[in-house]
């Protein structure tokens, strides 16, 4: 079995799979390849089930062709590519169309989108539960779905309008909350719960299905 080795001053083995399904092995300095490939063969079923599950997570990327689905608020909607419709991404609440489809039309919808949408939501928010805040900027990133700076600046990525509303919510009011909280602690957890009580599924969406709005 293929993998990386990482050795250093600790006392013990630790096996990883990253993002691209690969094994990485964390050992102490002077512990022999004899044993580290030991432990590796003792935990192989758990490395196939984990590889497994992240290569299911990694869609291949679309080729916005005629009939293919794209997410907008939790749905998935087909692209009708035709000679003749405008070159504009457009949506009529059934399906998007266009005259011939690629990524850099479907960024700029959905950021558009989510600013129409989504921004109202963190003034509704802010306004209900007195939050303050100063600067919104929106980003596409890959793995962070919004953040708080010591200054209260939010940034929220708007490729979470593929996600369900109720999904953009949470990631809001979490932001929204880090105005008060600067960590994760229980204090902090216990004022999203009492704006969102039932936060924890959107938490378990992103964690399950937030890779699918990445795959652009």
């Amino acid at each position: 079995m293929n993998y990386q080795l990482i050795r250093s001053k600790r006392k013990t083995l630790s096996l990883q799979i990253n993002g691209n399904a690969q094994l990485i092995v964390r050992a102490p300095n002077r512990l022999s390849i004899a044993k580290i490939e030991q432990f590796i063969d003792e935990k192989s079923a758990w490395i196939e089930k984990k590889s497994t599950s992240i290569l299911a997570k990694t869609p291949k990327k679309p080729s916005y062709i005629d009939g293919e689905k794209f997410l907008y608020l939790g749905a998935e909607y087909p692209l009708s590519v035709k000679a003749d419709y405008p070159k504009v991404l457009t949506f009529d609440g059934q399906a998007f169309s266009l005259n011939q489809g690629n990524k850099e039309e479907f960024l700029a919808w959905y950021k558009n989108s989510f600013k129409k949408i989504a921004l109202p939501r963190l003034e509704y928010y802010a306004k209900n539960h007195q939050f303050s805040y100063n600067q919104v900027r929106l980003k596409t990133q890959k793995t962070l779905w919004g953040s708080c700076s010591s200054n209260n600046n939010i940034n929220l990525n708007y490729l979470l309008i593929q996600a369900p509303m109720s999904v953009i919510d949470y990631v809001i009011v979490h932001e929204l909350c880090h105005t008060t909280h600067k960590n994760h602690s229980k204090y902090f957890w216990q004022l999203v719960s009492s704006i969102l009580p039932n936060y924890k599924a959107s938490k378990s969406w992103l964690h399950e299905s937030g890779y699918r709005l990445t795959n652009l």
